[in-house]
């Protein structure tokens, strides 16, 4: 049997600046990159159309392309991810297993699954830091623990990155073709059709891969207004990993200190998560899992279809269903629509971001469901209840966003609210207090 190394692509699907595929070819020989499409994921999915399925069958098939013109190939399978590491085991000897961390509770679970059963086998297993420039608690306080609010935590990270000493940033490009000699030579392998994989191929486009200068510069000017293209709508390929974080921080880092802030977050976030795993289904600050969620089933519908009344919010849930895609300053419009003024668990909207966000990622995703819902770290006081009437006058005055997507708001067809902003607001206030008081 051929004796290979293997890289195992995960959330990382690009060739370039890819610390474990540097750090394999750099080490090692006869390097295999391989992909698992992870029936635990798969299978949990409800539209056989999921367009990010779409997305990562295309980037595989760029990167098999690549690796095919070097001469090797893209091995790219459908199951588990132990039974499939099994399998191989019987087809090559493999001398070492390759991959950049991810810092989910079930990816990390899965991983030392996998680990096991090839340190077992007395398979080397190493991996690398990728997805993020600070991780775990590489930021931290002075006495070791983890920050609990983003603003302390951001000041430490740019500190860390050495922010006041511009050039000296250490973000090292990991140059991945320095050393294309040491890819596994092969013939190509076939790639698994989506209809194999038990899907279809969905209609959807997706955002442009490339950072664009010119939005990154007015982005602090530019990005809270829904109409303009004022943001970067990269989110897709930082989930996905088909560009670098360190590509994106370096341009910021030249470009524009809020970009570089939000990409803060993403970071801040992942720490959450690491740390604090059970935020998955908790909320942070546990005295809000006693809000008496009024979970009204309707009222849950008509958010979700974008038929609440309210033009901003239902402009932003047509935007999300229609393209997998929702403008950021709407996203917190629409949360906190939900969780204050209809008074439904903030999971059930997480969960149909989810289902729905292009770009969803479980850090972010669910950070910034419990910012709206007040229920996370660093959140806005639950008193602060967005007015979405005020929203949209300040971040869409002329009404483009909301034409674009609730035609019939500017026709006089409009239906009326489902509930009255007031109204909400008082009822809002008194269910927060009682919970927060208990």
């Amino acid at each position: 049997m051929d004796h290979i190394t293997v890289v195992w692509l995960r959330r990382d699907l690009r060739l370039h600046d890819h610390a474990a595929l540097f750090h394999a070819l750099k080490e090692r020989s006869a390097v295999l990159p391989v992909f698992i499409f992870d029936r635990h994921i798969l299978d949990e999915l409800d539209d056989r159309d999921d367009p990010r399925v779409t997305f990562i069958h295309d980037e595989l098939s760029a990167i098999k392309h690549q690796l095919e013109q070097l001469g090797s190939s893209l091995l790219v399978v459908h199951g588990y991810p132990e039974k499939i590491f099994e399998d191989l085991l019987e087809r090559y000897t493999i001398d070492a297993v390759y991959f950049n961390r991810d810092y989910e509770p079930r990816a990390t679970e899965r991983d030392q699954r996998v680990r096991q059963i090839l340190e077992r086998r007395q398979v080397e297993v190493r991996s690398f830091k990728d997805q993020v420039i600070f991780e775990g608690n590489e930021v931290c306080k002075s006495d070791g623990k983890p920050y609990k609010v983003y603003t302390p935590y951001m000041k430490r990270w740019k500190a860390a990155m050495g922010y006041e000493h511009p050039g000296h940033y250490g973000l090292m490009k990991q140059d991945v073709m320095k050393h294309a000699s040491g890819f596994y030579r092969t013939k190509p392998f076939s790639l698994p059709a989506l209809k194999t994989l038990g899907f279809e191929r969905s209609q959807l486009s997706f955002p442009d891969r490339e950072l664009d200068e010119q939005v990154i510069e007015n982005y602090d000017a530019r990005r809270d207004y829904p109409a303009l293209n004022g943001t970067t709508r990269l989110g897709v390929h930082l989930r996905f990993g088909t560009i670098s974080i360190r590509q994106a921080v370096q341009t910021a880092l030249q470009l524009n200190e809020t970009w570089l802030n939000e990409l803060i977050w993403r970071e801040f976030f992942m720490m959450i998560l690491w740390n604090f795993p059970g935020v998955v289904d908790q909320s942070f600050k546990k005295r809000y899992d006693e809000i008496e969620w009024r979970n009204d089933e309707s009222d849950f519908q008509a958010w979700a279809a974008g038929e609440t009344g309210y033009p901003l919010v239902d402009a932003g849930m047509r935007e999300l269903n229609q393209t997998g895609y929702m403008h950021n300053r709407v996203r917190m419009v629409t949360a906190s629509f939900l969780t204050k003024h209809l008074l439904i668990d903030w999971r059930w909207g997480e969960s149909y971001f989810a289902g729905k966000l292009l770009d969803y990622e479980l850090a972010s995703n669910n950070g910034g469901w419990q910012w709206a819902a007040g229920s996370g770290c660093d959140a806005a006081p639950y008193f602060r209840i967005f007015n979405p009437q005020r929203q949209a006058g300040r971040f869409d005055p002329q009404g483009h966003y909301m034409a674009r997507w609730v035609p019939e708001f500017f026709s006089g067809n409009y239906r009326n609210p489902i509930v009255d902003h007031k109204f909400a607001r008082e009822r809002a206030l008194q269910v927060y207090q009682k919970a927060v008081k208990k």
